[in-house]
């Protein structure tokens, strides 16, 4: 059982690489025209702005819950 759980898990793990490098052979135009115009560097500032504000919630809420579980 065990063995048969591994060579799925390779097999799968093989057909995901094949993927990738077949996604890599395109060009993608609009990425090449945001990277051209400069636009590429607001959509990554504001991706990197909602990620920050996440992490930073979650760090928030934790205190919040650890406080409240001293309390209990």
């Amino acid at each position: 059982m065990i063995k048969v759980l591994k060579n799925t898990g390779m097999l799968l793990i093989l057909m995901l690489a094949s993927i990738t490098l077949i996604a890599q052979e395109k060009e993608v135009e609009m990425a090449d025209t945001m990277r051209s115009n400069g636009r590429i560097y607001v959509v990554v500032a504001v991706m990197l702005t909602i990620l920050l504000g996440l992490i930073l919630y979650i760090i928030r809420l934790d205190k919040k819950i650890s406080k409240l579980e001293k309390e209990n």
